[in-house]
């Protein structure tokens, strides 16, 4: 099995397609990438801009390049001697146009008929026989319904016509809502969707419409493409969208293994603190956000929690946020709102025997499922997990204890047999509840420090040691060696660089909390956390235009659902939203309030971001660089972080480098770029320096304030990574003074090239001219 060494994320889409991606490889190679990384390829959804809502999985985006677009990419990589990973999706469709759907299209002519009814996951029986299409601006709609050109027309939606149903070539001979009365569908008002859907979505999102991968002819037809890409030897490599959300993720990636020739996979899958991947999956690991929760927790000063819960709890009232039971309520927020249908399908899978009722069953499954304390119990390894969650919904609902007590045992039974569905399809669910109760909903509601509410963290681990920080990574080196690394990516809530100005708000509570009680005072919000997010959010990401600042507002309130949410949206507190955004712009006083705390922020911010860099690149693990963050990157949540980006700034940059022309400062775009090709080249190009972890600790006043590691073996040094934390504190320390480092052989700086002496080594000459520093052996 080929592997990387490296990755780099592009974001393939009509406007950057696989010809552009091949383009880009001669940038790459110099930047010190080993493997290309593709998002997905597949023909979606006209217009998409990422890929994740399949159309036609047989067949390469034409918009996206097509098949000879992916053969120009793999060509160029190949000649670069680099690899090609590519992201798929087989979790679901995209069915929000049908038209260009032909498994759906079929599904919705032909019905129970169609030879791709077994691809899709309908309860035809809840629905009468008909897929519920949840379109309508309200039931009455129907008389809005037309016949055009032998199809159902409901404005700009268009559906096929079963056979026999109308009379063809006379439009006029039939009333629209007769025929539609006929279809094997139902169209039906959009508010529905919550509680009468009858096919299984991606979360609620009723435009991706599941699809069973574990039946082995849907396996095959889904996966037909993708298996030609490695025959044809185009690709190296897959990352897998989503595995929670299939019946079967262990079986799905042995399968996955077999037909793609043993290559190297990744699985995007959220592992909570602790929790480590089932023993059964048969992968080289996750695409990175554990990784990521540990860098960013690392630059994170604990000293400032207790400052920060203060502040937090003045902004709610006096009342201190209990995030356990905070989530607990926004999960049940989302079992009891947009995924009530979920919650109900399998409630009617409880047997009726039990004599329990179908809502006290969805009531009880709720329960159960908001107790989870990971994303998916992966049975039978998951099962006290399970036993666990059922426990503590019985403690926070006494009168479940028999309802909990019927469904537990069906709930461990997650076989093949028929019999077996509620609990197969309760592992499927559980993480959809996790993702939209947590992700989508709390971490834009607990907002002490917008750094930890990021996708795979548990914001309630507000910072970690570096004796921790070591222990994690000894044991990444042990077990997981060739899994993914990040810290950006096309679903992070904020860009690397954002995150790393925030973290500088744990060394400035106190400067942060007059800093945010002006800001409220001149343009305040009712809302004290949402302000607190919203600020920090600002702060972090500025300078950046209007704009992306008011959609970013606008989501984060409706993510956050306490004073407006996205079905009911309260116009009133969204316009003094929107105004308190604008005044950034329009307000003189918000304007210089605001810029004064980005000057506070920014030199600190950078040395965390170049810190939190330089441990990821050269930490134990392949390494990802999401698109253009070799340059500072201070991006919110999507779509504000798939932006397009300069590529000729980055080469003219790069080139300038190894010219010689080092940045002024570490402030610099440039100086994030040296730091990440000078790791990325070392890691590819001296594979022999990265092949262990040793801790290496600081003796001095300031040793707290330095993260070190080395990568070599037992046998002798690697390089070795030092990084500045804390960079507020250790300034009012008075700089590094006496602290030093021992070095066991002569070694010089990647960065500047300085050499050093074995000995004793003073921080304050290694690092005089940037924050970090990656040494290697001189001999």
């Amino acid at each position: 099995m080929r592997t990387p060494v490296s990755t780099y994320r592009l974001q393939i889409r009509p406007g950057f397609t696989l010809q552009d991606a091949a383009g880009t490889v001669p940038y790459l190679k110099s930047l010190g990438v080993d493997w290309i990384y593709l998002s997905p390829i597949l023909t979606a959804e006209k217009g998409s801009d990422h890929g994740y809502d399949v159309t036609d999985p047989s067949a390469i985006d034409p918009d996206r390049g097509g098949a000879e677009g992916l053969l120009a990419a793999s060509q160029a990589a190949r000649e670069a001697g680099m690899g090609v990973l590519v992201d798929i999706v087989p979790n679901h469709v995209g069915v929000a146009t049908p038209v260009q759907n032909p498994w759906w299209w079929s599904l919705l002519k032909e019905g129970q008929q169609s030879r791709y009814a077994p691809a899709f996951d309908v309860d035809w029986d809840f629905g009468g026989g008909r897929v519920r299409i949840p379109v309508l601006g309200s039931d009455s709609d129907v008389d809005a319904l037309e016949i055009k050109d032998g199809e159902l027309r409901y404005y700009d939606h268009r559906f096929p016509l079963a056979e026999g149903t109308y009379t063809a070539g006379d439009p006029t001979a039939d009333d629209p809502r007769e025929v539609h009365d006929r279809q094997h569908y139902e169209l039906i008002g959009w508010r529905r969707a919550d509680d009468e859907l009858n096919y299984r979505r991606f979360f609620a999102v009723n435009s991706l419409a599941g699809i069973r991968v574990e039946l082995p002819e849907v396996f095959d037809e889904a996966h037909s493409e993708i298996v030609r890409w490695f025959r044809e030897g185009l690709v190296d490599g897959l990352r897998i969208d989503h595995p929670d959300g299939l019946a079967d993720p262990e079986g799905y990636l042995r399968r996955l293994r077999e037909v793609s020739g043993g290559s190297y996979l990744l699985i995007e899958k959220i592992l909570e603190p602790g929790e480590v991947l089932p023993a059964g999956f048969d992968c080289e690991g996750t695409t990175g956000y554990d990784a990521l929760a540990d860098v960013d927790r690392l630059f994170v000063d604990p000293a400032g929690q207790e400052a920060l819960d203060a502040l937090d709890t003045e902004l709610r009232g006096g009342q201190p946020a209990d995030y356990e039971e905070m989530i607990r309520g926004t999960k049940r927020r989302i079992t009891d709102g947009i995924l009530h249908s979920e919650m109900l399908r399998l409630a009617r899978l409880v047997p009726p025997g039990t004599g329990l009722g179908v809502e006290p069953a969805a009531d009880a499954l709720a329960e159960i499922i908001a107790a989870f304390p990971v994303y998916r119990s992966y049975l039978p390894e998951g099962a006290e997990v399970l036993r666990e969650a059922c426990a503590l919904a019985v403690r926070r609902r006494p009168e479940l204890a028999d309802a909990v007590g019927l469904l537990l045992p069906l709930l461990l039974d997650a076989g093949p047999e028929a019999g077996a569905e509620l609990g197969r399809r309760f592992q499927q669910t559980s993480g959809m509840v996790m993702a939209k109760g947590v992700e989508d909903t709390a971490f834009f509601r607990y907002t002490r420090l917008g750094t930890l509410t990021e996708v795979g963290a548990d914001p309630t681990e507000f910072s970690i040691a570096p004796e921790e920080f070591h222990h994690r990574m000894a044991r990444r080196q042990a077990e997981l060696p060739l899994s993914m690394t990040t810290l950006s990516t096309h679903d992070t809530k904020r860009s690397e660089d954002t995150r790393a100005r925030i973290s500088v708000l744990a060394e400035l509570a106190g400067e942060w909390k007059a800093a945010l009680a002006r800001l409220q005072e001149v343009a305040p919000l009712p809302d004290g956390p949402l302000a607190n997010l919203l600020w920090q959010s600002i702060a972090g990401a500025w300078p950046a235009d209007r704009d992306r600042l008011q959609y970013y507002a606008q989501k984060a309130a409706r993510e956050a659902g306490n004073s407006t949410d996205w079905l009911d949206p309260d116009e009133a507190f969204e316009k003094q939203l929107s105004a308190a955004v604008d005044a950034v712009f329009d307000n003189p006083q918000v304007r210089a309030e605001l810029e004064t705390l980005v000057e506070l922020l920014t030199p600190y911010g950078a040395v965390n971001s170049l810190g939190a860099k330089l441990v990821q690149l050269t930490m134990p693990g392949v390494p990802d660089v999401y698109q253009g963050t070799e340059f500072w990157d201070r991006s919110l949540t999507d779509p504000d972080n798939r932006r397009p980006f300069d590529y000729a700034a980055r080469r003219a940059a790069l080139a300038a480098l190894d010219a010689g022309d080092l940045p002024a400062s570490y402030t610099d775009d440039a100086a994030k770029l040296l730091v990440t090709s000078r790791a990325l080249r070392l890691r590819r190009d001296r594979p022999e320096l990265f092949t262990g972890y040793r801790p290496v600790a600081a003796t001095g006043s300031a040793a707290g304030h330095l993260v070190g590691f080395d990568r070599g073996s037992a046998a002798g040094a690697g390089a070795l990574t030092l990084a500045t934390r804390l960079p507020r504190g250790l300034e009012q320390l008075g700089g590094w003074r006496d602290t030093a480092v021992d070095l066991a052989v002569d070694m010089a700086d990647e960065l500047t090239g300085s050499t050093f002496r074995a000995g004793t080594v003073p921080l304050s000459a290694i690092l005089r001219d940037y924050p970090v520093a990656l040494l290697v052996p001189t001999s």
